[in-house]
C-alpha cells in the first residue's frame, strides 16, 4: 500500500514508498504525489523510493533519525526531514503524526543501522484518527493508542513470516478497539501469501471488517 490519506483533504500522506521493484505496484514513483512521506523503518521494501519522491515533490519526511540521515546522503534536503523516535509528535497542516512502537528490525539498503522501527498515529480534530502499524509483531503497546481517542480505521501488517499474520492482526484490532482494518504487507512474494477468504471470515466472526485492497484501490472511511 504505497499511500493512505485521512488526516486532511489538503494533505497527501505517503507511507513507506516501495514501487520501483514492487511486483504488485500499480503506479510508478515518478507519478506519485505527496506532501508528507512517513517512513516506518529502513528496510528496502519500505524506503526504496522515498528519496526519489522526496526530491521531486519536496515533501516533508518523517522518519527515525538514522533513516533521515541516510536520506540526506541520497540527496534529500535537510530541511525536508523531521527526525522522530518513539513517542515523538509532529504537527502537520491540520493534524498531528506521532511515532509509536513497532516490534521489528530496521537496517538500511546499504546494511547500516536504521534506528528504531515504528508505526504512526495520525490525529485530526475534523477527520478523526487512524493508525498505520508499519511492520510489527503483536504488542501490548497497541492498547495505549485508543486511550487518546477512537480510531476510524487501522492499517495493519497481516502477511505473517516477518510481521503479524491474520490471527495476531485480529488481536491487534481488539487492542486498538477498531472495527475497520486495512491489511497490508501481504501477497507481495510467496512467503507473504494469505488466504483472503479465511482472513476476512476470521475478522467478520469477531464483528470486524478486514479490507484487503488490490493495487490501485481506493478506500473511504
Amino acid at each position: 500500500m504505497p499511500g493512505a490519506g485521512g488526516a486532511s483533504a489538503k494533505t497527501r500522506l505517503l507511507f513507506d514508498p516501495f514501487l520501483t521493484s514492487n511486483p504488485r505496484a500499480s503506479i510508478t514513483a515518478s507519478k506519485v504525489k505527496a506532501d508528507v512521506i512517513l517512513v516506518t523503518h529502513g528496510h528496502f521494501d519500505h524506503i526504496e523510493d522515498a528519496a526519489l519522491i522526496a526530491k521531486r515533490t519536496k515533501a516533508k519526511v518523517l522518519a527515525a533519525f538514522e533513516v533521515g540521515e541516510w536520506l540526506k546522503a541520497q540527496g534529500v534536503e535537510a530541511g525536508q526531514i523531521q527526525p522522530l523516535n518513539h513517542g515523538g509528535t509532529v504537527r502537520l497542516e491540520s493534524s498531528t503524526a506521532q511515532m509509536v512502537n513497532a516490534v521489528h528490525s530496521s537496517s538500511l539498503p546499504d546494511g547500516s543501522y536504521g534506528g528504531n522501527p515504528g508505526g504512526f498515529v495520525i490525529r485530526s480534530a475534523k477527520a478523526g484518527a487512524f493508525y498505520y502499524s508499519g511492520d510489527t509483531a503483536l504488542t501490548m503497546d497497541m492498547q495505549l493508542i485508543p486511550r487518546k481517542g477512537a480510531l476510524r480505521f487501522a492499517v495493519l501488517s497481516i502477511g505473517d513470516s516477518f510481521t503479524m499474520g491474520p490471527d495476531d492482526a485480529l488481536e491487534a484490532a481488539k487492542l486498538l478497539e477498531c472495527d475497520e482494518i486495512v491489511g497490508v504487507h501481504f501477497d507481495t512474494w510467496p512467503p507473504l501469501k494469505i488466504n483472503h477468504r479465511a482472513a476476512k471470515s476470521l475478522f467478520a466472526k469477531a464483528g470486524k471488517t478486514l479490507h484487503l485492497p488490490s493495487p490501485g484501490d481506493t478506500l473511504r472511511f
